[in-house]
This record gives C-alpha cells, sequence and structure tokens, in this order.
C-alpha cells in the first residue's frame, strides 16, 4: 500500500510540470513561426539599397510562403503583419529623422495593415494547386491597393524598388514594377515548395512530380523571363544624343530648417551653375545643352521676387542654355510645388506643376485632429500645396525632357503619363535634405534606376544635397555626387523615343494579376466552403 501511494503522489506531481512542460513547448512553438516571420521581414529590407544584396528577397518570401502554409486567417493576419513591421519599420525609418518617432511609427502601423491583409489571402490559396502563382498574385494585389489607399497610396517598399543591381531588372520593361515585383515574388514562394516538396519526397519516397513540376517553373519561369528580356534594355540613342547638366547646389545644412534659408539655397545653386559656366568657358567641360536643377532650388517665387528673378536669370545667361529650376509659387491663391523652364534670353517660358503631392509633407488631409495631437507637426505645413493636372515635358533646346518631382517617381502612372507625352529623357528633381544622411535618397535613386529601365530612358537626377545622378536607359549610374557637397554631372546621353512594352501597356498587367489573386481566392473560398459542406453532410 505505501508502495501505491508513493507512486500515486510521484504521479500527482508529475501531471502539473507535465502540463507546465506542454504549455512551454506549445508556446515556443508558436513563437518560431512568429520569429520567422519577422526576420524574413528585415531580411526583406536587407536587400534593398543602399545595399545590393537583392537576392535576399528570395528567401525572405520562402520563409513568409513557409510561416504562412496553412494558417487560419487570424494566424495568417498576425505573421503578415509581422513580416510587415519586420520589413517597413527599418526601411521606413527616415520619415522620422526630423519630426520624431510619432509619425514614422503611425506609418509603419497603417502600411503593415495591408502586408497583414496579403498574409490571410496567402495564407488561404496556400492549399491550392499551383500556390506560388496564386500567392504571388495577392501580395502584387496588395501592392496595388497600398498604392492607391489611403491619402492616394504610399507606394514606398515596391519589391520592385529592390530590384535596381538584380537579375529580374529586365522584366520592368515588360510590365513594369507589377511584373518586376510579382516575378520575385513567385519566384521566393517556388523556392520554399521546391525545399518543401524535396524534403518530403525524401522522408515518403513518393515525390510528387506535378507539384515539383509548378514549383520548380514557379523558380524557372521568371529567371528565364528576365534572360529573355534584356534584348530589350538598350542605351542606343534612338533620337541623337543631348549633353546634360545636373546641378547640385547644396544647404546650408540639413533638415527642416533649410527653408528657412531660402535664400542661400538659391545662391548656393546659381553660383554652382555660374562655376559650371566657367569651365566651359575654360573649355575644361563640354557644354551643356541644357541645365537641371532640383526640387526647392528656388522656394522663393521669382514671379513674386524681383531678387529671386534676377539671381535665376543671371544664372541663365551666364551658362547661355536653358534651365529647368525647382521653385516654390503662389498664384491665384495656390501654393504651387513647380519647375520652370528658364530660357537665358526669354526667361521663364513654361511651367510644370507637381500633381502627385506628398501626404503630411505637402499638405496634410487631416490637419484638425493632427492639431490637437501635436500643433508642431501642423505648424510645419502651414498651407497645403495644390495639384497640377497637366504633364510636364519641356522643349529643352532640342530634347523633350519629361519631369518627374521627387515622391511622383513612386507611381507608376506618373512616369509612364511623361513619356507618352512625347519625353525623349526623364528629369527627377528632388530635395533629399529634409532627410539628412539616411537611406532614403539611396531608396528614391534606386526607383530612378528601376524608371530607366521600365521606359528605356536617360533618367537625370538633380537633388538639392545628393545624391544627384546621371542613369542610362539599362539602368546604370554613369556619374554621381557625394552628400551635401556642391557639385554638377554633365554628360552626353542618348535620347530615345521608342516605347517599350511597359509603356505601352500602362496599368494592363497590375490589373490582370490582380484578377489572377481574386480568382484564386475565390477557388480557395469555394474550396473552403465545400469541404464545410462535405464535413456536416
Amino acid at each position: 500500500m505505501t508502495v501505491t501511494a508513493t507512486s500515486v503522489d510521484e504521479s500527482d506531481a508529475a501531471t502539473p510540470r507535465t502540463a507546465t512542460q506542454s504549455r512551454a513547448a506549445r508556446s515556443l512553438r508558436a513563437l518560431v513561426p512568429a520569429a520567422a516571420a519577422a526576420l524574413s521581414g528585415v531580411l526583406l529590407y536587407v536587400s534593398f539599397p543602399p545595399r545590393t544584396l537583392w537576392w535576399l528577397a528570395l528567401p525572405a518570401f520562402a520563409v513568409l510562403g513557409w510561416v504562412l502554409r496553412g494558417r487560419s486567417w487570424k494566424a495568417a493576419f498576425g505573421l503578415g503583419y509581422l513580416f510587415g513591421l519586420g520589413f517597413l519599420l527599418p526601411l521606413l525609418v527616415w520619415t522620422g529623422v526630423e519630426v520624431g518617432p510619432g509619425p514614422w511609427l503611425a506609418l509603419v502601423v497603417i502600411e503593415a495593415v495591408f502586408v497583414g491583409l496579403v498574409g490571410v489571402g496567402v495564407a488561404a490559396v496556400s492549399g491550392l494547386p499551383g500556390r506560388p502563382l496564386w500567392a504571388a498574385a495577392v501580395w502584387t494585389a496588395g501592392e496595388a491597393l497600398r498604392a492607391r489607399v489611403p491619402f492616394e497610396g504610399f507606394p514606398w517598399g515596391k519589391i520592385a524598388f529592390g530590384q535596381a543591381d538584380g537579375l529580374f531588372l529586365p522584366l520592368a520593361a515588360i510590365g513594369g514594377t507589377p511584373v518586376l515585383g510579382f516575378a520575385v515574388v513567385l519566384c521566393g514562394f517556388g523556392l520554399y515548395d521546391v525545399v518543401r516538396l524535396g524534403l518530403e519526397a525524401r522522408r515518403t519516397r513518393a515525390p510528387r512530380r506535378g507539384a515539383a513540376a509548378v514549383a520548380l517553373l514557379a523558380v524557372a519561369v521568371p529567371l528565364l523571363g528576365a534572360f529573355a528580356a534584356r534584348p530589350l534594355v538598350s542605351d542606343r540613342a534612338e533620337n541623337g544624343t543631348a549633353t546634360v547638366a545636373v546641378v547640385q547646389g547644396n544647404v546650408p545644412r540639413a533638415g527642416l530648417d533649410f527653408n528657412s534659408q531660402r535664400r542661400a539655397v538659391l545662391d548656393y545653386h546659381a553660383r554652382e551653375t555660374e562655376r559650371l559656366a566657367a569651365e566651359v568657358e575654360a573649355g575644361k567641360v563640354a557644354r551643356p545643352d541644357f541645365v537641371l536643377w532640383p526640387e526647392n532650388s528656388s522656394d522663393i517665387d521669382p514671379f513674386a521676387n524681383p531678387d529671386a528673378y534676377a539671381v535665376i536669370d543671371g544664372a541663365a545667361k551666364a551658362i547661355g542654355v536653358p534651365i529647368s529650376v525647382g521653385a516654390v509659387v503662389e498664384r491665384d491663391g495656390r501654393l504651387l510645388n513647380e519647375q520652370i523652364l528658364w530660357d537665358p534670353q526669354k526667361g521663364p517660358v513654361d511651367t510644370y506643376d507637381k500633381r502627385q503631392i506628398q501626404p503630411f509633407g505637402e499638405y496634410l488631409p487631416l490637419r484638425s485632429m493632427l492639431d490637437m495631437i501635436n500643433k508642431s507637426w501642423t505648424s510645419m505645413v502651414r498651407q497645403d500645396f495644390s495639384r497640377g493636372s497637366e504633364p510636364g515635358v519641356f522643349a529643352m533646346d532640342g530634347a523633350t525632357v519629361g519631369l518627374v518631382t521627387c515622391y511622383e517617381a513612386a507611381f507608376d502612372w506618373a512616369v509612364r503619363s511623361e513619356v507618352v507625352d512625347g519625353a525623349q529623357l526623364i528629369s527627377v528633381p528632388s530635395n533629399n535634405a529634409t532627410f539628412d544622411r539616411s537611406e532614403m535618397t539611396y531608396q528614391q535613386l534606386a526607383m530612378s534606376r528601376v524608371r530607366a529601365v521600365e521606359h528605356s530612358r536617360t533618367v537625370a537626377v538633380p537633388v538639392t544635397s545628393g545624391v544627384s545622378a546621371i542613369i542610362m536607359p539599362d539602368g546604370t549610374i554613369t556619374k554621381r555626387t557625394g552628400m551635401f557637397v556642391a557639385d554638377s554631372l554633365v554628360q552626353e546621353v542618348p535620347l530615345r523615343s521608342s516605347w517599350t512594352p511597359a509603356t505601352r501597356l500602362g496599368v494592363l498587367p497590375e490589373i490582370v494579376l490582380v484578377l489572377v489573386a481574386a480568382g484564386g481566392l475565390g477557388w480557395a473560398v469555394a474550396a473552403a466552403a465545400r469541404g464545410r459542406r462535405a464535413g456536416d453532410g
């Protein structure tokens, strides 16, 4: 009896310990996919510029495919959200450089919701045949939504923008950023299925050849497509060449307060242009056909301030060729972020008003609410900018130059509209001084490289404080400046007028991929409903 009692006591004592160990094991098992989701998001961030580790996007999506496979919608949303946080928190940290962590964290919290919803969709299609195809299309649909809402969208962080140095880049010429991003994600999800099915075949000795073939195609087709698209990438001149000068005047100091030194910024750009003119006269530098100044190079309205007009006019006369000047002007009570075509003899002859203005930077969509939260935020944007309505293509000494001002470079339609309107070369005037030495300028430069290949155009990037650059139609940077230095770049570049398939197709490839995603989700929902009915029967 004693032995029996002792055995019962030990059994009773062991039961709580076993239960505790079981709960700990379950908690650990739950933490593994959560940690994997967040870390794979960080891995995707590391694949983005200024690093050239573009290939890390593939294992990032392979891991995401693993953690989402077969999950419930709640778990999938949470895991997708963690992936979004791991990716977007470090990617967008530059948004809080001058205004503090509040806006940065708010932006990431909102944008990660879209990634969480994508996680739900990827998990839903994870049981379908051809799973990598449906999952990649769902990701593309999520990017399409994020590029449009809220506040007209925020496309920053599109997968395509991390591929400027990658093997997949030529695909941008076929279908723009949606096709390029889709190919990368498809290859990543396919990579997961190749590994999963390979391990399963070794364990069961019963390979599923059909599923394995689909997985291999998901990896191989994007790679083969990228090689097949390479003939579309060319820096051959079709309409002669032009010698372009990009001027980076620099700013007195970085940060939001550089706007309080508007006259100094204007003087710096005029001074650098005059220095360039002296080098041209001395025969040290080729004479440019036209000069490109950055966004905000004159925050003093030259139409309302004769002294600013005189400074710009003097610089144009010194160099003796047209200048595209980035200015802030007020016209008919509207504040405009404007590019002005300044002729050395005639003065201002044409303008382009920025169409895609930046929420919470150039206008405040929730001004009254933000004013209650933090008046310092609303004081930074005292008056909302107004939007332009027409594409901007300047005729500059025989070349047609399309203007895509800073934030607009992230939007597919804004760049394409200039090419369709006849641009033989694209200028992306920008002002990155607000973001100091953060990664923002490199991320934006990568966007311009993708746009060069997408539309087969030379892209010039004049920036107030760097990095300014000249990019060939094949996406190669041939000249660049440092950051926070006064400098100028002069180069003869090809002019091109042919349209790539991406230019011709416009938004159509994205629509097709969204429809594919909808078809996959519809199939998954219908299959789940049939399964429930069968179970009830």
